[in-house]
């Protein structure tokens, strides 16, 4: 076991007892096939070990080296690459990889040159994927059918229909069941407007994540459609979704060492080594407990306690980050502590990263 002390700085550090209540949570709410985890927020087959354990068993990917790296580590057997490639090579590794290991690999189509790839590929699966009202991937959803049609007459199999309302995920939560229903409606018409062109496989209604969860399910003749949520980030969290009201709690910070410290007549602050080389920054700056930011830089975060104490140069202080997802790709190891405070007993790869 290294003492946390010793850690080389920047670092991420995992707490297993938090991780394993917010699995536990999740998997209450959508147990086994009703969520379908992310592995982009996290990028670690250890991670996603735990999840399987917690009774998932099919995931989703954002670039085919995670789906090609959770089916050679044999993590799931169920694997959605939630987004669009037209690149032939990662195509066919992904088709690869399905026959080598035998875990179903399904790929998200938006568009007939997408449709065209994945079965020239030798890949077999495939979801339709809608645009919903984010300005991204999906097709427009009277197109749906059509694309079903492309991939019926290709000889692949549709599965059904993915949508993500990602532009929904931290708007307040009075507004948030209706907004996301309206997007939902969307995506439940155009699956039946191809369900009878697809066939009995053509059972899945995807969409969802960790801001948006609770709200599917129920009486609602539209949400209670919705059969998978692909949620990622509930894992570990972050400050974006720390501000919301979930049920979720921070799991992993990036721990930092204090470089530096200056004690001014007006105002006091500190200097730790985590900086924008090891921060996802696009939701704004990192949080430290008991102390306002000020900035980040390239390798440093300045800040101050809120007390108005100094802390020890030496010292270490956890940061919480603003966007897990990022973050995470930053790093190539993720050191695990059974409980904070403890020292530090795993140390597991960031092993899906890069595309």
């Amino acid at each position: 076991m290294a003492p946390y002390s010793d850690l080389p700085t920047p670092a991420l550090v995992l707490s297993l007892e938090v991780l394993e209540r917010n699995l536990a949570t999740m998997a209450t709410a959508r147990p086994g096939a009703a969520l379908r985890p992310h592995v982009k927020a996290h990028k670690c087959t250890g991670i996603a070990r735990h999840q399987v354990r917690a009774g998932h068993r099919s995931f989703t990917c954002a670039t085919p080296l995670e789906v090609v790296g959770m089916a050679r580590a044999g993590v799931g057997d169920d694997l959605l690459l939630a987004n669009e490639s037209v690149d032939p090579r990662r195509l066919a590794a992904m088709a690869a990889a399905e026959r080598e290991t035998g875990v179903m690999v399904t790929v998200a189509v938006d568009s007939n040159t997408t449709v065209d790839m994945a079965a020239a590929a030798g890949l077999r699966h495939v979801l339709i994927d809608v645009n919903v009202g984010l300005p991204r991937c999906g097709c427009a959803p009277d197109d749906a059918r059509s694309l079903a049609e492309r991939a019926v007459a290709a000889g692949l199999i549709v599965r059904g229909v993915m949508g993500y309302e990602g532009h929904l995920m931290t708007v307040p939560e009075a507004d948030k069941p209706g907004k996301v229903e309206a997007c939902m409606s969307l995506l439940v018409d155009a699956f039946d407007s191809l369900v009878d062109v697809a066939g009995e496989e053509c059972r899945i209604i995807s969409a969802g994540g960790t801001g948006t969860y609770h709200v599917f399910g129920g009486d609602d003749p539209v949400m209670s459609r919705i059969n998978e949520v692909q949620a990622g980030s509930y894992a570990l969290m972050d400050s974006s979704y720390g501000a919301q009201p979930l049920p979720f709690e921070q799991a992993l910070y990036v721990v930092g060492t204090v470089i530096s410290t200056t004690a001014g007549e007006r105002s006091s602050w500190a200097v730790i080594d985590v900086g924008l080389k090891s921060l996802g920054m696009d939701h704004g700056n990192p949080h430290i407990d008991g102390a306002s930011v000020w900035f980040c830089s390239d390798e440093h975060t300045t800040f101050s306690m809120n007390d108005g104490s100094l802390p020890t140069i030496g010292d270490r202080v956890s940061v919480r980050p603003a966007h897990i997802d990022p973050t995470i790709a930053m790093h190539t190891d993720i050191h695990v502590v059974p409980r904070w405070g403890e020292n530090v007993t795993e140390v597991w790869p960031v092993d899906l990263r890069h595309w």
